[in-house]
C-alpha cells in the first residue's frame, strides 16, 4: 500500500471514529430523557421517606456519605465500569445475562437451539472462555435444580424490574407535585394525589410514539434539571455548610452506626432510594449504546447528584427538622417556582426509564416463550431495541394510578420502592459474577474482589428493606408473585404440550402411510403448516388429513425458533430441508429475541418460496427443474396458511395440580395474541385446525 492510499485509509478511519464519537454524543443527550429519569430526581423523595428522629450533624454527615459511596460504587463501578459490558448483543437487563449464560453453557431449560457456536464469531464486547469448563459451570449443567434456580433468579429479577416501572412514575410524579402544599398549605392530599394521576395517564398515552421521540421532548427538561439543581447545591454548601465534603471520608459512616446501631440499620431502607434506577442503566442498553450511556453518567449524572445531595444535606444541617420535605426546603424563595416547575417535568421523565425497560424485558420474555404473547411494535427502523407494548402500557398505567390512589403516602411508597430497587441490583450482582466466571473467564479472585463488597453492601440494604415489607413492602413481592405466576404457568403450558406433542408426533413412515389411504388426495396450491417440530410431524396433521382427506401438493411445514441470541443474522435466519413425500419441505424460521418478525420487506410467503427455490437450484437432483416448476405452479394456485389450535382435555383422572395449571394455561392461552398476526398473514388465507391433547 503506498503513502496516500495509507494516508486515505487513516483519514477514513479518524474520520469514522469523530462520526462515531459525535453519535454517541447525541446518543448520550438522548439518554437524559429516557434512561437517567429516575436516577437524577431521588433527591425529590429520599430525605422524605427516612423516618428520622432527633437527627444530628454526624447523623447527617453519615447518611451524606453512605449516598456517596452507594452512588460510587453501584453507580459507577458496577454499572458503568462491570455491568455495562455484560450485554448480550446489545441487550441488557437480568433475562438478557441469563440468555448469555445459557448460549455459552447448557444450562437453559429453554427448547431454543443454538444458531452460533464458541468457534463462531460473535463479535462479544468481553473474551468468551473457550477453554475447558470451569467447576461451576459443569455443576449447574449437571444439576437440574441449580439451572431451575437460575431461571427463576432471572425470572424474579425480571418481575421486579416490572415492580420498579410501576413505583418510579408514582412516587416521582407524587413527590414533585407535593411541592404545592409548600406554598399553599391548603392543598390537600387528595388534590395532590388526582393531579398526579392525571399527568401519568398523559405520560402514558405518549409512549405509543417510540422512545426516540419521547427522549427527544424529554431531554432539554431532564438537562436543565441535571443541571440547575447541583448549582442549588453548590449554593446551599456556600451558605449553610461549606465543609460537607469531609463526608466522603467513610470514617463517617462508621461512627454512624457505631452511634445509631440499630436505627442507623433500618435508615438504610431510605438511603438506598439515591441509587433508585441505576438498574435502567443497564436494562435500557438495547434503545442506546454502552459509550453514551458511560458519558452521560460520568459527565453529568454522577457529578449533579453528589452535588445536590451535598447542597441538601448541607441545608439540612441547619435545619435538622426539614428532612420531611427535604428537597423543596433547601431551594431558594427567588426561584422556587421555575425549580417546582422543572421538578415536575422532570419527576414525568422520570418515569419513562423504567417504562422503557420494562417494555424491553416484556419483549425479551415473549420472544423466549416465558410470556403470554402480547404486541410488541418496534419503534424505530433504525434501533431494534426500540420498542412498546400497547397492553403493557395501560396495565402499567392502571397499576401506577392504584398505586397513587391506594398508597397516597409517599413514605409508603417509599418503604415499598426501596425493596425492589435494592432487590434487582443484588440479582444483577449474582448473574454477573456468573458471567464473570462461566463467559469471560476471570480469576475466581478477581470476581471475589467483586462480589464479597458488594454482597455485603447490597445485602445490608437488602436486609434493611425488608424490616419495610409490611408498611408497603409487600406491594412488589405481590407484583412479582403475580408475575412469576403468569410467566410459570404459561411455561409449564407449553412445556407439557410440547411433551405430548414428542409422545404423538407423526414420523414420515406415518405419514406415508395416511397419504397412501385411497381417499387422500394432493390438491393445487401452496401450504405452510405450523409446528414447533423439526424433525417429525405434530399430531395435528394427522387430524388434518382425516379431516379434509387431502394435503397440498407443496406442504412447507414451518418452525419459528426463537433462539437465546439477541439477533440471527439475515443470511442464517431461513434454513430447508426436504422430507421423504414428494413436495414437502421442512423450514426453520430462526429469530433472536431483539429481531423484529414484523419489519420484514418481503412477506413471510415471499421470504420461503425464495428460500425454496436456492434450496432446489442448490440441490441440483435430476428432479430439480420438475420441482421447480411444482413450486412455481403452487405458489400461483395460491397460499394457505394451517395452524392448529389445540387446548388440553382435563379429564376426572387429571392430578390436582395439572388441573390447577393447565386451567391457568389455557385461560392465558385463550387471552393472548395469536402469533400469526404479526407475520402479516392475511386472514383469508389461515386454516385453524382444533385438536385435544389429553393432559
Amino acid at each position: 500500500m503506498d503513502a496516500t492510499a495509507s494516508m486515505d485509509v487513516e483519514s477514513g478511519r479518524n474520520g469514522g471514529d469523530r462520526k462515531g464519537f459525535y453519535q454517541d454524543l447525541v446518543l448520550a443527550y438522548k439518554t437524559l430523557g429516557v434512561v437517567f429519569g429516575g436516577l437524577v430526581t431521588s433527591p425529590l423523595y429520599v430525605y422524605p421517606s427516612m423516618n428520622l428522629t432527633n437527627p444530628t450533624e454526624d447523623d447527617y454527615l453519615g447518611i451524606y456519605s453512605i449516598m456517596f459511596w452507594t452512588l460510587t460504587l453501584i453507580g459507577v463501578v458496577k454499572y458503568i465500569c462491570i455491568a455495562l459490558n455484560a450485554d448480550h448483543h446489545g441487550e441488557g437487563g437480568t433475562f438478557a445475562m441469563y440468555s448469555l449464560l445459557c448460549q455459552h453453557a447448557n444450562i437453559g431449560i429453554l427448547p431454543s437451539k443454538k444458531i452460533y457456536t464458541v468457534e463462531e464469531n460473535l463479535v462479544p464486547t468481553r473474551p468468551v472462555l473457550t477453554g475447558r469448563p470451569s467447576r461451576l459451570r459443569r455443576f449447574i449443567e449437571r444439576s437440574i435444580v441449580a439451572r431451575r434456580l437460575l431461571l427463576l433468579t432471572a425470572i424474579l429479577g425480571m418481575c421486579m424490574l416490572i415492580g420498579d416501572g410501576i413505583l418510579t412514575p408514582a412516587i416521582s410524579v407524587l413527590s414533585a407535585i407535593d411541592g404545592l402544599r409548600g406554598p399553599f398549605p391548603s392543598v390537600s392530599k387528595p388534590v395532590v394525589e388526582s393531579l398526579s394521576a392525571v399527568i401519568l395517564i398523559g405520560l402514558f398515552l405518549l409512549q405509543k410514539y417510540g422512545t426516540s421521540k419521547v427522549s427527544f421532548m424529554f431531554s432539554p427538561i431532564m438537562a436543565a434539571w441535571t443541571f440547575t439543581t447541583p448549582i442549588i447545591g453548590v449554593y446551599s454548601i456556600w451558605r449553610y455548610y461549606p465543609g460537607i465534603f469531609k463526608a466522603m471520608s467513610p470514617h463517617y459512616i462508621v461512627r454512624f452506626f457505631m452511634t445509631n446501631r440499630k436505627r442507623g440499620w433500618q435508615l438504610l431502607g431510605g438511603t438506598v432510594l439515591c441509587i433508585t434506577g441505576a438498574e435502567a442503566m443497564f436494562a435500557d442498553l438495547g434503545h442506546f449504546s454502552k459509550r453514551s450511556i458511560q458519558i452521560a453518567f460520568l459527565s453529568s449524572i454522577y457529578p449533579s447528584l453528589v452535588l445536590t445531595y451535598a447542597g441538601q444535606t448541607a441545608y439540612l444541617i441547619n435545619n435538622v427538622d426539614d428532612f420531611s420535605d427535604g428537597f423543596y426546603k433547601f431551594v431558594p424563595r427567588p426561584v422556587y417556582w421555575p425549580t417546582f416547575i422543572v421538578a415536575t417535568l422532570a419527576a414525568i421523565v422520570a418515569s419513562q426509564s423504567l417504562i422503557s425497560a420494562t417494555f424491553s424485558v416484556i419483549k425479551q420474555s415473549v420472544a423466549l416463550d416465558y410470556f403470554p404473547r402480547v404486541r410488541v411494535v418496534h419503534t424505530s427502523k433504525h434501533k431494534e431495541g426500540e420498542v412498546y407494548s400497547p397492553e403493557i402500557n395501560y396495565l402499567l398505567m392502571l397499576l401506577c394510578v392504584g398505586v397513587i390512589v391506594g398508597f397516597g403516602d409517599g413514605k409508603d411508597i417509599g418503604n415499598a420502592f426501596g425493596v425492589v430497587v435494592i432487590l434487582v441490583m443484588f440479582i444483577t450482582t449474582i448473574l454477573l459474577s456468573l458471567v464473570m466466571l462461566i463467559i469471560w473467564g476471570t480469576h475466581v479472585v478477581l470476581v471475589a474482589l467483586y462480589f464479597v463488597p458488594f454482597l455485603i453492601l447490597e445485602g445490608a440494604y437488602v436486609s434493611a428493606v425488608c424490616t419495610k415489607i409490611l408498611r408497603g413492602g409487600w406491594l412488589p413481592f405481590a407484583v412479582s408473585l403475580v408475575m412469576a405466576l403468569v410467566m410459570f404457568g404459561w411455561y409449564y403450558g407449553r412445556k407439557r404440550k410440547a411433551e405430548y406433542e414428542m409422545d404423538n408426533k407423526v414420523t414420515l413412515e406415518r405419514l406415508g402411510e395416511l397419504l397412501a389411504g385411497p381417499d387422500v388426495h394432493r390438491v393445487p396450491g401452496l401450504c405452510f403448516f405450523y409446528s414447533n417440530m423439526q424433525e417429525w410431524f405434530t399430531p395435528v396433521l394427522a387430524q388434518y388429513i382425516k379431516s379434509t382427506r387431502s394435503l397440498h401438493r407443496v406442504t412447507v411445514f414451518l418452525t419459528l425458533r426463537y433462539l437465546l441470541e439477541a439477533k440471527v443474522d439475515a443470511k442464517d435466519r431461513i434454513a430447508v430441508r426436504q422430507f421423504g413425500p414428494r413436495g414437502v419441505y421442512g423450514c426453520t424460521i430462526q429469530y433472536g429475541y431483539a429481531d423484529p418478525l414484523d419489519d420484514e420487506e418481503d412477506d413471510l410467503a415471499g421470504q420461503v418460496v425464495r428460500a425454496l427455490r436456492e434450496h432446489i437450484e442448490r440441490e441440483a437432483a435430476p428432479s430439480a427443474a420438475e420441482e421447480a416448476a411444482q413450486l412455481e405452479e403452487a405458489w400461483a394456485a395460491g397460499v394457505v396458511h394451517v395452524r392448529g389450535k389445540t387446548r388440553f382435555h382435563v379429564g376426572r383422572d387429571t392430578g390436582f395440580f395439572d388441573r390447577v395449571l393447565l386451567g391457568f394455561y389455557e385461560f392465558l392461552h385463550g387471552t393472548c395474541r395469536s402469533a400469526l398476526p404479526a407475520l402479516r398473514i392475511p386472514l383469508q388465507q389461515r386454516v385453524d385446525i382444533g385438536m385435544l391433547y389429553q393432559a
